[in-house]
């Protein structure tokens, strides 16, 4: 099995700054994509950022110029880095993993859209 274990998160005040951190963990031989979204109280899960095995990235037109994400394929870890943190910006943060290839036991499994636990960003103003 695969499990992806976020880190980062907290509390903070607006115009800070703050780093997530996703591991996936197992015997993963790749994962294809992988990104963090969010998701604020009374609203629906929204992309945040994602980046591919290659370094293409991808990110939401609200978080551009403040978020980096960045990655570490030999570890399957995954980085947000978030300045000028808003207000808005507060929700919890989910890590995904994408088009994952892992063993369990002697065999090979290919599958899509693991997510993390989630870990709380609160944004004070």
């Amino acid at each position: 099995q695969v499990q992806l274990v976020e880190s980062g998160g907290g509390l903070l005040q607006a115009g800070g700054s703050l780093r997530l951190s996703c591991a996936a963990s197992g015997r993963i031989i790749s994962i294809n994509v992988m990104g963090w979204y969010r998701q604020a109280p009374g609203k629906q899960r929204e992309l945040v950022a994602t980046i591919t095995t290659g370094g293409s990235t991808n990110y939401a037109d609200s978080v551009k110029g403040r978020f980096t994400i960045s990655g570490d394929n030999a570890k399957n870890t995954v980085y947000l880095q978030m300045n000028s943190l808003k207000p808005e910006d507060t929700a919890v943060y989910y890590c995904n993993a994408d088009q994952i290839t892992y063993y369990r036991g002697s065999l090979l499994y290919n599958e899509y859209d693991y997510w993390g636990q989630g870990t709380q960003v609160t944004v004070s103003s």
